[in-house]
């Protein structure tokens, strides 16, 4: 009995497949037959396809929020450093109190 060599595909090559199983213009059968591969590897690439858009659209506003958070707690620690000064210039300016 002959044992079948599994192919690994290029990212380039699955994208192909998908872009073209996503027209929804051919079955299938006809995908497979256009590019060699098996009929049911085609749905599993367009979900997982589907996944990597999700994340990838879901990281973007992940890493929006957090630079977020980063520039508040910055400005928050520069209004708390020039608060300190002008208060230290007062103070020695003898302004507001003394």
């Amino acid at each position: 009995m002959e044992q079948k060599i599994r192919r690994n595909h290029s990212s380039t090559f699955k994208a192909k497949v998908v872009m073209e199983a996503l027209k929804e213009q051919k079955t299938l059968a006809e995908l497979s037959s256009q590019f060699g591969v098996h009929a049911m590897v085609i749905p599993k690439w367009k979900k997982r396809a589907a996944e990597i858009l999700t994340q990838g659209f879901s990281d973007k506003r992940q890493l929006k929020e957090k630079d977020d958070g980063d520039l508040i707690q910055e400005l928050y620690r520069q209004i708390g450093r020039l608060k300190v000064e002008v208060d230290f210039l007062k103070k020695k300016m003898g302004i507001f109190g003394e």
